[in-house]
């Protein structure tokens, strides 16, 4: 068995799909509509097969994303080395994206950074 994709809501969809297409190598598809209940989304492939759908719906309340909280916590990418890692968290650093740690070694051997991106949602950038 294996995931099919991850959904996230977001307050703008183009800004959200722009960011996973420019830094992380994503591809997106022409996006979906329903007129009826405004609902529009893009799913975004990357290589691997993972999907992520970016989804935007009016009535969608827009919560406190505290860092720590229940729930899915970030979506990690791996870029193939530790060089990639800094070039990657240097490229965000630069765009205006907070770096929240690294990049590092952590405890259980990952070297990594974490970026708070779309709408303060977590993006953790590894090996």
């Amino acid at each position: 068995m294996q995931i099919e994709h991850i959904a996230m809501y977001v307050n703008d969809l183009e800004a959200a799909r722009d960011f996973f297409t420019e830094y992380l190598g994503g591809r997106s598809n022409s996006g979906y509509h329903n007129k009826n209940t405004g609902f529009r989304s893009y799913f975004i492939s990357f290589d691997g097969g993972a999907r992520l759908e970016l989804m935007n719906k009016p009535q969608v309340a827009d919560t406190d994303k505290a860092a720590e909280r229940t729930g899915y916590a970030h979506i990690a990418f791996s870029v193939g080395s530790r060089e990639k890692v800094d070039e990657l968290t240097e490229r965000l650093r630069s765009a205006g994206y907070e770096v929240k740690s690294g990049p590092r070694t952590t405890g259980d051997g990952y070297y990594e950074s974490c970026i708070a991106v779309i709408e303060g949602n977590l993006i953790e950038i590894t090996v």
